[in-house]
């Protein structure tokens, strides 16, 4: 539903579908993503992983309005310890959907176009390569929306962009240009379009191929093995931070004015 995989000369190019506007991230895609993940792990003719985006852009994000009916009992003012127990739970669930892509045993590249917001900076953070087009848009956006992104890329970037631009981005949730990314070290080159940006993703993916898969799964596995300690420990905490914290009249106002179209008015309660 929110995926599609081709597999072709040991690369196996995994596509977002939405269903969302912009490939947005409901329910489908967060129950798929492992699934597909797992498979590509187990597979013994895949040796690398482009991801990329159907359209335009790479993803909006997590789909607020297919999500939120999820939540809803944890985000009731004085919710009790059950409704924030399955939230926590759900987190969780989310947390390890991204993670999948991180765990996977096959190096992971990313190809970036348009918008990639919130969520979908969490899938990218999670890739082993990112390469993007000029065209392309970088937002770790959910403070504005009155939440503590939750699904790692508080934890990953910080190895990736370095501990000052992360907050950076974190705590003014500003939209950066594939520039920025670039000098940041967010993406590795810059492409002049989408297709061009996609090529080059397969051309990496094609050379990580042409290597003996055995070696390339142990160097992934060494150069991750600390970092993922360190996120899988920081992933934990802000599960539970969130399942304690998040319910708020903030959050719901972010909510009313995303869907209403207008400028939120936060308060801090």
């Amino acid at each position: 539903m929110s995926l599609t995989v081709e597999v072709s000369d040991h690369v196996a190019e995994v596509t977002l579908l939405g269903p969302g506007k912009g490939n947005a991230m409901g329910p489908d895609f967060w129950r798929e993503l492992p699934v597909v993940f797992g498979a590509l792990d187990a597979d013994p003719e895949v040796r690398a992983v482009v991801l990329t985006g159907s359209g335009a852009h790479f993803s909006y994000g997590l789909d607020l309005p297919a999500m939120m009916p999820r939540w809803g009992e944890v985000l009731a003012e004085g919710a009790l310890a059950a409704p924030r127990a399955r939230f926590h739970d759900e987190v969780r669930a989310l947390q390890h959907a991204v993670t999948s892509a991180a765990a996977c045993r096959k190096p992971v590249i990313a190809a970036v176009s348009g918008w990639c917001v919130g969520g979908g900076l969490d899938v990218i953070a999670a890739a082993d390569i990112r390469v993007a087009s000029a065209d392309a848009r970088f937002s770790l956006r959910e403070v504005k929306v009155a939440i503590v992104a939750d699904l790692g890329s508080l934890q990953r970037l910080a190895g990736v962009i370095g501990e000052g631009h992360l907050r950076e981005l974190a705590l003014t949730g500003k939209d950066i240009d594939a520039d920025r990314a670039l000098r940041i070290g967010l993406v590795n080159d810059v492409y002049p379009d989408q297709t061009a940006a996609l090529t080059a993703a397969r051309a990496t993916a094609a050379e990580i191929a042409a290597n003996p898969p055995l070696a390339v799964q142990g160097t992934k596995d060494v150069l991750g093995h600390e970092r993922e300690h360190r996120v899988a420990d920081g992933l934990r905490y802000v599960a539970a931070w969130n399942a304690a914290f998040l319910p708020s009249k903030d959050l719901g106002e972010a909510v009313q004015a995303f869907l209403g179209r207008r400028p939120p008015e936060f308060t801090g309660q």
